[in-house]
């Protein structure tokens, strides 16, 4: 699997693209923010003749979810979270109107994400890990065959994340 990752929006989200060799890729937490940054990630997955066939979200803060209205519009893909953590979906706008930003009603998910959830791209198996503590809905993403994880804001370099 090839690993990609962007950092978007006024918050500085880490957005990751999962790739195998066929050129299918999963985003993870997507936050473009401006049709600019957008633009950019349309043209890094251009650059790469990459096709997004999944969006997978850690959990629903805003930061992480700003993407998720353009990616089902662009490439008709809905959001897979955990149904925890709509309660931060639900109240998205507002919390941007805290940050002085605006932001779209996000959509809906596509689906709900529970602990131990196996997620297939290719030959690249995720597994999902419920990790509430950031937010009551945080998922980590595992895969056993690269060894990473990727865990939103459960956890950060040199510390352990934020807690709510």
């Amino acid at each position: 699997m090839n690993i990609y990752r962007m950092t978007f929006s006024p918050i500085e989200v880490n957005t990751y693209i999962l790739a195998d060799d066929s050129g299918e890729c999963a985003v993870i937490d997507c936050g473009c923010y401006s049709l600019n940054e957008s633009a950019r990630f349309e043209k890094f997955l251009a650059d790469r003749n990459l096709n997004p066939v999944m969006l997978l979200n850690t959990h629903c803060h805003l930061d992480h979810i700003f993407g998720n209205r353009f990616l089902l519009e662009r490439y008709k893909l809905s959001t897979l979270s955990c149904k925890d953590d709509e309660v931060n979906r639900l109240s998205a706008v507002q919390h941007a109107e805290l940050f002085g930003l605006e932001m779209e009603e996000p959509p809906e998910p596509g689906g709900f994400i529970e602990d131990g959830t196996k997620i297939t791209l290719g030959e690249s198996e995720l597994i999902a890990y419920k990790v509430p503590g950031h937010s009551p809905g945080s998922l980590a993403f595992y895969s056993e065959k690269d060894k990473c994880v990727f865990t939103g804001d459960a956890l950060f370099a040199g510390s352990i994340g934020r807690t709510d």
